[in-house]
């Protein structure tokens, strides 16, 4: 199962859940179904640097909404959704859930807890401001 989502500094946006891993086709999928749908121009898309994420096509969708791209080398510290899923996560293994729908249901749940104040402080800790 693979959870993908946006953070904003007010909530978690666009969450996908599919099941089984991210490949460069299912992840162009949720560039182009589900996250340029909420991006504006202006917006600046944090990735970083897995095969699927530097693809010429995922490139292009995203900047054909005037949003900007950022590939910082790898580093979590460069990468604020990496403390939002930390929590994620947590909540998860909490919640115990042990079938697909289970880990749906649980996840909205979760998503629920992260407040616009923690979300600002995400990209805040990783030296990002809103």
């Amino acid at each position: 199962m693979t959870f993908l989502a946006a953070l904003r500094h007010h909530r978690i946006d666009a969450p996908w859940f599919i099941e089984g891993p991210i490949d460069g086709v299912s992840f162009r999928a949720d560039v182009e179904k589900v996250l340029r749908p909420v991006f504006r121009p202006g917006d600046i898309v944090i990735l970083d640097n897995l095969g699927s994420h530097r693809s010429k096509a995922v490139r292009q969708l995203i900047r054909s909404v005037g949003a900007k791209l950022f590939l910082p080398k790898y580093s979590p510290d460069l990468k604020p959704i990496e403390q939002a899923f930390a929590k994620l996560k947590h909540l998860l293994r909490k919640a115990a859930a042990r079938t697909v729908d289970a880990v749906c249901a649980a996840i909205g749940h979760a998503l629920d807890a992260f407040t616009s104040e923690e979300c600002a402080n995400h990209l805040k800790n990783s030296g990002y401001r809103a």
